[in-house]
């Protein structure tokens, strides 16, 4: 069995190795997707960091906010 895979393996390898025309059109439309696809990836990427940093600032400003209030508020009622 081991004895006739390499031999199969090797001339696999150099039969993909081999270049060849691919023979195809790539569209102006698969290559406007493409670009939109990465885009959309690095896009999600950056959202998701910017996001992770900023809900914990969110929630410290508001933390400050509430301590704030709950120290200048007197207890009167407004008129």
């Amino acid at each position: 069995m081991q004895k006739t895979l390499f031999p199969a393996l090797i001339a696999a390898l150099a039969l993909s190795a081999a270049p060849s025309a691919a023979l195809a059109y790539i569209g102006p439309g698969v290559g406007a997707g493409a670009i939109a696809a990465v885009v959309g990836v690095l896009g999600s990427i950056f959202l998701a960091i910017v996001a992770v940093i900023y809900y914990p600032i969110k929630r410290m400003m508001k933390g400050r906010k509430s301590k704030a209030a709950k120290t200048t508020d007197s207890g009167k009622p407004a008129a």
